[in-house]
């Protein structure tokens, strides 16, 4: 990532790998044309949380690199999870989606709903680049029917939650994604497991690599601007499986690893 920042900015990131084991791994940040110091700490959700304080005005370029991820262990879930997830939040206006869900989701419970929510979403928006902006939430997703994975996952989630499965977003490395960017995608719990749903269908779950988790897009951004001014002027993500990438199929279900 490249930006132009005032003096005296401070940034948080989120865009390390999130407890994979990683053969080597790098953040370097260049500002001034020199390298800036870098605290790493964790988020309330347990996200690798990166600071950058103090940054002077001018030119700064963020280069992250991880090699060799592995896979990550099980993601656990507490009994709070189930609460936390089911409630509204900045993106997901659950409450409002109480009636929509219980048409499109019926009697199903457990990953029989979760496959239901998943299909209606990838069936009912289309994905168009540039289609909303950060402003953008379920309600706003459902009355355009379309947007990005962001927006996908929004809904996703929204639905979910409305039809009482608890539900968070992730957002991921996602190795054949086209095109490539960061990728936000779902995590559903049914029966004490998170399962990944990605209702765009445009990676394969089983290689993605996890960056954060969160109640939605609000705590998953991978830059977020804590004090002075950011402009963003340049941003290039690679993800690439080695030696391919697992074929998806939408139905199976995966844990996100």
């Amino acid at each position: 990532m490249t930006a132009e920042v005032a003096d005296g900015t401070d940034i948080a990131l989120l865009v390390a790998v999130s407890d994979a084991p990683v053969a080597q791994e790098s953040l370097t940040v260049l500002a001034g044309g020199h390298e800036h110091p870098v605290t790493e700490t964790r988020d309330r959700f347990g996200s690798r949380l990166h600071l950058i304080t103090g940054l002077p005005l001018g030119p700064v370029e963020i280069v992250y690199t991880a090699r060799g991820v592995a896979e990550a262990p099980v993601p656990g879930a507490s009994d709070a999870d189930a609460v936390l997830h089911l409630r509204p939040s900045r993106y997901c206006e659950v409450d409002e989606f109480m009636k929509i869900a219980e048409e499109i989701v019926g009697e199903r419970t457990g990953a029989e709903a979760v496959d239901a929510v998943a299909r209606w979403v990838h069936d009912h928006l289309d994905y168009v680049p540039g289609a909303s902006t950060i402003t953008d939430s379920a309600r706003t997703t459902y009355l355009s029917r379309q947007g990005v994975c962001r927006d996908y996952a929004h809904l996703t989630a929204t639905l979910l939650r409305a039809s009482g499965v608890p539900a968070r977003c992730s957002s991921v490395y996602a190795p054949g994604l086209s095109p490539m960017d960061f990728h936000l995608v779902v995590e559903a719990l049914v029966d004490g497991s998170w399962l990944a749903v990605d209702s765009t269908h445009l990676a394969p779950r089983a290689s993605m690599a996890r960056i954060a988790t969160g109640q939605d897009a609000a705590d998953t951004a991978f830059m977020t601007t804590l004090a002075g001014n950011v402009t963003l002027t340049g941003i290039q993500v690679t993800a690439i499986a080695d030696p391919e990438l697992p074929a998806e199929a939408p139905r199976d279900v995966v844990v996100l690893r």
